[in-house]
């Protein structure tokens, strides 16, 4: 089932392409944070994103120039603003179509359906994980914070990987190295410790203190 993020402030028309969503079996969510988009993005991690152009706090081309940071997610923008201008700076920025309100809900469904046809039938979804505004994304190993990108290095990002994905759990000592382990690289218990330490001082350096912790005997947990 294909995921739909909806960032729409006006309640009225977000409900209303939510519920002819749903009708055609596509799984939705809509925005309610305007202040933290990319939280929901993350933590959904859609198939299509229907973003509007006029939103509070940030306007959408933000959005869409932060999920282009992170992600190829299809973009479809929808807004009242459907001059010239808006339209080639919505695509510009990254968005794949673009439908002015007021719109028929048979249209929009019928640019998501030709949207996702595109998309999936030639590349599947990537996920991106989210926590204190950190943004992984899996598709090209990077990690991005305000704006700005961390390098990591392999095993670095193997490390943060296994911990966000296990988000609220410890992660023990002996499942990071077995994680490391089946990769081409060689880790013990002092070369993981290494690893880490350096990846604490890199996220330290961006502004993300305590990003991990320590449970002394057991392993890491994201914080």
């Amino acid at each position: 089932m294909y995921r739909i993020l909806i960032v729409e402030d006006d309640p009225g028309i977000a409900s209303a392409m939510e519920q002819q969503a749903t009708l055609w079996d596509f799984d939705v969510r809509c925005v309610a944070d305007f202040r933290n988009v990319m939280a929901d993005f993350a933590e959904y991690n859609p198939h299509l994103v229907l973003l509007d152009i006029g939103l509070p706090f940030f306007n959408g081309y933000h959005w869409c120039s932060e999920i282009r940071k992170v992600s190829k997610v299809p973009i479809l923008f929808i807004s009242s603003a459907s001059d010239n201008m808006n339209i080639v700076m919505a695509v510009n920025m990254g968005a794949d179509d673009f439908i002015a309100k007021p719109f028929d809900q048979s249209v929009l469904i019928a640019k998501i359906q030709a949207i996702l046809r595109r998309t999936y039938d030639f590349a599947s979804s990537v996920p991106v994980f989210e926590h204190r505004g950190a943004l992984l994304s899996t598709g090209d190993n990077t990690l991005t914070f305000q704006g700005k990108n961390i390098p990591l290095t392999k095993n670095e990002y193997r490390i943060l990987l296994a911990l966000l994905e296990n988000k609220g759990k410890v992660v023990s000592r002996e499942r990071l190295m077995e994680r490391l382990w089946k990769t081409d690289s060689f880790i013990d218990e002092n070369t993981l410790t290494v690893n880490v330490n350096r990846l604490r001082k890199k996220l330290d350096a961006a502004g993300l203190q305590d990003f991990i912790t320590t449970k002394f005997g057991v392993g890491y947990l994201i914080g």
